[in-house]
């Protein structure tokens, strides 16, 4: 068996959590089902349990598993839209939920947020500036797991599961996943910052500041948005335009009439 450490493990678990997703839609672990032991899976996959349990923990941010101490890890029911096709909402329409939304969650957690879960975003911060140092600018499972937890320490079910049902919507949507990477790429160093200043005020136990701060962080993403979809517009246009100067060109009715 295989093992990797280090820079190459952190690497390596995305790439897992990957194959293990892929045995989970295809129904190898049905909902409900427990997945085999660390030591079965690091067998199965080529790699260290530490790098088994990194996968594990990108499978339980995306919801599809349910880490049970003491008991084992389980396989969840994928996120199945009912009424309507999350496909056909604007990118901006879920960025603005999401403003919304996670700016009055954060509020709550400042006052129901506990030590534990403060160092469980202290380490979803920490595992962001590893990525900011190798040059990982658009990894989203560190970001994920630091929205999830704050998500989970208001201690509201429903609030958690419309987190969840946005993040699970966003990921399927391509514009905004080319406007996240577009900040990202950017200035990963401000998106640190802007994550340590909503840490900062749920330490404080501030519910106006981490309000405050969760709006801000949403504020580059929202610009983001609106420069890659006008960028886009305008290469539509040009496009359009390029093609009709084609089709119009006084070379080709020369062509066309001699």
């Amino acid at each position: 068996m295989s093992t990797t450490s280090g820079n190459g493990n952190r690497r390596t678990y995305r790439k897992v959590a990957q194959k293990m997703l892929a045995a989970l839609d295809s129904g190898e672990f049905p909902a409900g089902a427990r997945l085999p032991p660390e030591r079965e899976l690091s067998e199965r996959y080529g790699v260290s349990r530490p790098t088994i349990r990194e996968a594990i923990i990108a499978l339980e941010v995306m919801g599809r598993v349910d880490v049970q101490t003491g008991s084992g890890v389980y396989a969840l029911k994928a996120f199945k839209a009912t009424n309507d096709n999350p496909r056909d909402y604007s990118p901006f329409e879920i960025t603005e939920a999401r403003v919304l939304v996670e700016s009055q969650a954060a509020a709550l957690a400042a006052s129901t947020i506990n030590e534990s879960q403060l160092e469980e975003l202290e380490a979803a911060l920490n595992e962001m500036i590893r990525e900011n140092d190798q040059g990982d600018l658009t990894s989203e499972v560190a970001d994920r797991k630091f929205h999830a937890v704050i998500a989970e320490s208001t201690q509201n079910r429903p609030l958690i599961n419309i987190i969840q049902h946005l993040w699970d919507i966003q990921a399927n949507l391509p514009e905004i996943k080319m406007a996240h990477q577009s900040v990202c790429k950017t200035d990963g160093a401000r998106r640190i910052a802007e994550h340590q200043a909503i840490l900062d005020a749920l330490k404080a136990h501030d519910a106006h500041a981490a309000r405050l701060a969760m709006r801000n962080h949403f504020s580059r993403s929202l610009d983001a948005l609106h420069a890659t979809t006008e960028a886009r517009a305008v290469e539509e246009i040009q496009r359009q335009l390029h093609a009709r100067r084609e089709r119009f060109s006084l070379d080709r009715i020369q062509y066309a009439t001699d």
